[in-house]
């Protein structure tokens, strides 16, 4: 690092202090004003918000390395454009209807209180022993990679980077709400692409071009059946992603993630009216186009290096791992230290800074919302507005402390971090999927029927992670239908079936159990509009919402057939 990327990190800092002291001076009087910005959020906040919090650490890290150890197989819950028009479209409408300030609150609404609590608490354990400290984590790996320093005053430079990089966050998180994580990722998001890219186009200079990337990792096996670093779709018997299995588990977690998850919805919820909230779905849509292209060809490149490198006898591009394997994950903060000059380097820095501190700032503020909302105020409805707003920080700091604790155990995890996400995503994911995708698609879904697709899933899962767990430290465990059921099944073949069990168990349910009251779900499920909610809807978009919808669909079906 030299003095002029210090340069460049102070007046990115300065400009982000500058922003949110401005939302400091708005007045923040009531929990709408605290956690959805007074849904007053415009399209570019919105897509520029979901794009942020999408991008965090386990991009820079994970989805590089993933990149770099096995090429383009995980591009599948990359290239989700596509999903999150699924939220703009099909959603949104009601969502908006329903005037609800949290995803359980939706379901509470839909069928009943304890649907409502389920999902409070799967969501709520998730964010803290995933989401805040995974990204902790990495955040921490990454500032030791880049700025190159084993130990300050005497201390692990890990831990110096990871706490400092929350308590910041918090800081603006706790005093700014929902304004400060939509208005700072306005400034995170472009400068987070623009460090990104300056690093793709380096890398593949360095290399000698995209075509020698290709030739590279293509003659790079990946298994024993004929697939290489280069193939999306892997053969249907490979043991970890096979390509049937890559399709249906990834656009499962991707429908969970992107169009019923706090963590992305909360965003689409603080938009003015519908129009607003679509657009803005449609824009984030566009920016998560790129992800793959910023971060896993940039770990893609980063391993053709190495292999070039070493090919010509010199030593390679990557670190090493004590065991003398290539450490993957450290792929884009090598690239950084490795390739940018002088104050690019500090760009690039404040890009990767951005990506963090805006992930763990939505993060902070979901959590805190779904404390405050769904747990406080239900217990305490009569609770002044501004008091919940000081409840909402002060769930934030909670949850910082718990996340920071978990950080210890997360670092065992490190080197498997992109995967370990999805993994258990994976049995996260189906039962809160079938409850939402039943729940306004089929009428005749009962509130006992919703409740028993969250725990039927819920349970399934707790014995999947389990499972995992006692069978990887045991050896010699005996072979039996439980543990092939639970343990040897393909994790996104058992994502699928799983997903399956569940909508079986929401049918089954809502058929025993008695119908909806019509009234109750009026507007919240298909075919129960009134013509004034319909008229709203059809007012909220025009053709160019549809010719953008078209654009990004295509390139996603391009991006397929290329990577085939």
């Amino acid at each position: 690092m030299f003095t002029l990327d210090w340069i460049v990190i102070g007046i990115f800092a300065a400009v982000l202090i500058g922003i949110v002291v401005w939302v400091l001076k708005q007045k923040q009087n009531t929990s709408g004003d605290y956690f959805l910005a007074g849904k007053d959020a415009t399209w570019i906040a919105i897509g520029a918000s979901i794009f942020a919090s999408n991008i965090g650490s386990e991009h820079l890290i994970g989805l590089a390395g993933t990149g770099a150890s096995s090429g383009m197989a995980m591009a599948h819950w990359e290239i989700q454009g596509w999903m999150i028009l699924i939220l703009g479209w099909v959603f949104v409408p009601f969502y908006s209807r329903s005037m609800v300030y949290t995803m359980p609150e939706f379901l509470e609404r839909r069928y009943n209180p304890q649907s409502r609590t389920i999902l409070s608490m799967i969501s709520l354990i998730s964010y803290v022993l995933t989401k805040v400290a995974v990204t902790v984590y990495a955040g921490g790996l990454v500032f030791q990679q880049v700025f190159g320093i084993k130990e300050l005053w005497g201390i692990d430079f890990f831990w110096i980077a990871a706490i400092g990089l929350v308590l910041i966050t918090a800081l603006y998180t706790v005093v700014g709400g929902m304004k400060s994580v939509l208005y700072t990722s306005v400034l995170q998001t472009p400068i987070l692409l623009l460090g990104s890219l300056i690093i793709l186009v380096l890398g593949l200079k360095e290399l000698g071009g995209w075509s020698e990337m290709m030739r590279i990792c293509g003659a790079v096996p990946v298994n024993d059946l004929g697939d290489s670093m280069t193939d999306l779709m892997r053969s249907n018997n490979d043991a970890n992603i096979p390509w049937l299995g890559a399709i249906v588990g990834s656009a499962i977690i991707g429908f969970w993630y992107w169009c019923t998850d706090q963590y992305i919805v909360q965003r689409v919820l603080s938009g003015k009216d519908e129009q607003q909230a679509r657009r803005g779905a449609i824009f984030g849509a566009y920016l998560k186009l790129l992800p793959v292209f910023l971060f896993m060809i940039p770990g893609m490149i980063a391993f053709a290096i190495h292999q070039k490198w070493i090919g010509a006898g010199g030593e390679g591009f990557l670190p090493m791992l004590a065991n003398g394997n290539l450490n993957a994950d450290a792929a884009f903060p090598t690239l950084v230290a490795k390739l940018l000059p002088a104050g690019v380097k500090g760009l690039v820095v404040c890009g990767i800074l951005a990506a963090l501190m805006s992930s763990l700032a939505s993060l902070f503020n979901s959590s805190s919302m779904l404390f405050t909302i769904d747990f406080y105020k239900r217990f305490k409805p009569e609770t002044p507005e501004k008091k919940l707003v000081v409840i909402g920080q002060i769930a934030t700091v909670v949850i910082v402390i718990l996340g920071i604790l978990w950080i210890p155990i997360m670092r065992s995890v490190g080197d498997v971090l992109y995967i370990y996400l999805q993994d258990v995503q994976s049995v996260l994911a189906p039962g809160i999927a079938a409850a939402f995708l039943l729940g306004v698609m089929w009428k005749r879904t009962s509130a006992k029927g919703g409740m028993w697709g969250l725990i039927s899933g819920l349970i399934i899962g707790l014995t999947r992670l389990g499972a995992k767990i006692y069978y990887s430290s045991v050896e010699g465990a005996a072979d039996n239908l439980f543990k092939y059921l639970f343990y040897d099944v393909n994790w996104l073949f058992f994502c699928g079936w799983m997903f399956l069990f569940c909508i079986l168990v929401v049918i089954a349910v809502s058929l025993f159990t008695a119908k909806p009251d019509a009234e109750k779900i009026q507007g919240l499920v298909f075919g129960t509009a009134t013509p004034e909610q319909k008229a709203v809807t059809r007012a909220s978009w025009t053709k160019w919402d549809v010719i953008h919808t078209i654009i990004i669909l295509g390139i996603t079906v391009a991006f397929y057939i290329y990577f085939w």
